[in-house]
């Protein structure tokens, strides 16, 4: 016999629990416990297999998870599974293709998200219609708005003078119709825009709540699986800068896309941080224009200031974000404190700045104890991986001192805790990407320098250190 059981979600983090609680355990949030529809939970004894009420959706069956009953697929050796290549299907739009790494596959689900207005709709209207001109799909690409009206998608299309006539659009937030729709359109490719305003027939409850949020991306996830068709979802994101809704959306997902970049700003970054079939964290760089998003050819120009003169407090260090080398300026200002001393970084790790400062007390000699210190990552971009440290703490350096730095200098290292200087990934790679763009001299960590008498690096003084202090002894040197 079955009874009838309310279960209560986490808004926050989509954890399920038998009863409502002032905080969710799993992830620390406050009155974040929402009740879920009633779910029919058999009773519990030695013989079964407690079903999971998340009613996740079964991959191989296409069924909910907890219904036992019905065909399941054979369970056979890993060797004997058959493997064929991923086909690509190219966006029209070579960043995008690279984020994507490579092109959309069919039957993926993509979650893009982002601050409102900073060019989600734009982009993937602009995907859309190149998708649905290429010989190789027909015409076949469906958009779905639930937000905005069709006049006002048209209206986009005209004033970004895109190719409309074999777009095909539908206003719909019924994820039951858009079903319908899709199955009678068999469109290669298809966007939701946005899966915040997408509603079941099966969950009694508002468009944008958790339940009605995971059991939607849940329908349209088996259905891009089952019939091979590539799905965009549009996803709001919240004040934090996070994908709205429960975690188990981006678990749902196969890429996990972000918007990055100020809004004020003319340049868009997207960055993957999650993607099953290609790099993460790899970023493709656009321009946001009067004809919509157009992608930058050559990225590092854009981050890098010229001045008429060396300027103290800036260096620019080569980062690397995804499968290519990027070069970045990093300007630092610090400056004696009023009052307590502040520590402000804009597109770095605060925490880390805050231990790196630690660390060039101990093992630079040099101490911010009294002064404020601010960090800026030129250009809106977000450096996560830390071969910047070297950089950073450089940058700081040349402000404390006030001596500007060499402006053919590039810089990339990672900074240890005992100030040591440790080698980062694709060391080479890096060099080569400064010296295309005319830099002549580059501290770099000593495991990865090249060798001496490597031809492809006369063009470049390489410095290799091991300690900060030799770092900076170098530095003020040139």
């Amino acid at each position: 016999m079955a009874k009838n059981k309310s279960s209560y979600v986490c808004q926050s983090c989509g954890a399920h629990f038998g009863k409502w609680a002032g905080q969710c355990t799993d992830c620390g949030e406050w009155n974040s416990l929402v009740e879920a529809p009633n779910v029919s939970m058999p009773h519990h004894n030695k013989n079964t297999v407690k079903p999971n009420a998340s009613r996740a959706v079964s991959r191989s069956t296409g069924t909910t998870a907890g219904n036992y009953s019905g065909t399941h697929s054979a369970v056979m050796p890993l060797n004997a599974v058959s493997v064929t290549l991923d086909t690509r299907l190219p966006t029209g739009i070579s960043e995008f293709d690279r984020v994507l790494g490579g092109g959309l596959v069919a039957g993926s689900v993509v979650l893009i998200g982002g601050d409102p207005g900073i060019g989600k709709s734009t982009i993937l209207l602009q995907t859309a219609t190149n998708m649905a001109r290429a010989d190789s799909l027909a015409g076949s690409a469906l958009y779905v708005t639930g937000e905005e009206s069709l006049a006002q998608v048209a209206m986009r299309a005209k004033r970004l003078d895109l190719p409309a006539d074999r777009l095909r659009v539908l206003a719909e937030t019924n994820v039951e119709t858009i079903c319908a729709a899709l199955t009678q359109e068999q469109p290669a490719i298809a966007i939701i825009d946005s899966i915040q305003t997408i509603y079941t027939d099966a969950i009694n409850s508002a468009p944008g709540g958790v339940s009605q949020i995971r059991e939607s991306a849940a329908i349209l996830t088996r259905y891009a699986k089952q019939t091979g068709t590539a799905l965009f979802l549009v996803g709001h994101v919240t004040k934090e800068g996070t994908l709205a809704g429960p975690r188990v959306l981006e678990h749902m997902v196969d890429t996990v896309l972000y918007f990055e970049g100020q809004s004020d700003s003319r340049f868009r970054m997207i960055r993957a941080v999650k993607n099953r079939f290609g790099a993460v964290n790899e970023l493709g760089i656009f321009g946001m224009t009067d004809m919509g998003l157009k992608e930058v050819a050559n990225p590092s120009a854009i981050f890098l200031s010229r001045y008429d003169k060396p300027v103290a407090g800036s260096v620019v260090m080569v980062s690397r974000e995804g499968t290519r080398p990027l070069l970045v300026e990093v300007q630092a200002l610090v400056d004696d404190s009023q009052g307590s001393p502040r520590r402000m970084a804009l597109g770095l790790d605060f925490q880390r700045l805050s231990m790196l400062l630690a660390v060039m007390h101990r093992h630079g000699g040099i101490h911010t104890s009294g002064q404020d210190v601010y960090v800026n990552v030129v250009g809106g971009v977000k450096v996560i991986e830390t071969g910047s440290d070297l950089a950073v703490l450089l940058a700081c350096a040349s402000s404390i001192k006030e001596k500007p730095l060499p402006s053919s200098l590039a810089v990339f290292g990672e900074v240890g805790l005992s100030g040591e200087i440790r080698p980062v990934p694709n060391g080479q790679e890096r060099l080569k990407e400064a010296m295309k763009h005319g830099f002549k001299h580059a501290i770099i960590p000593k495991a990865n320098a090249p060798a001496k008498d490597s031809p492809q690096f006369k063009g470049i003084n390489v410095i290799a250190v091991e300690r900060l202090d030799d770092a900076i002894e170098s530095a003020f040197e040139l």
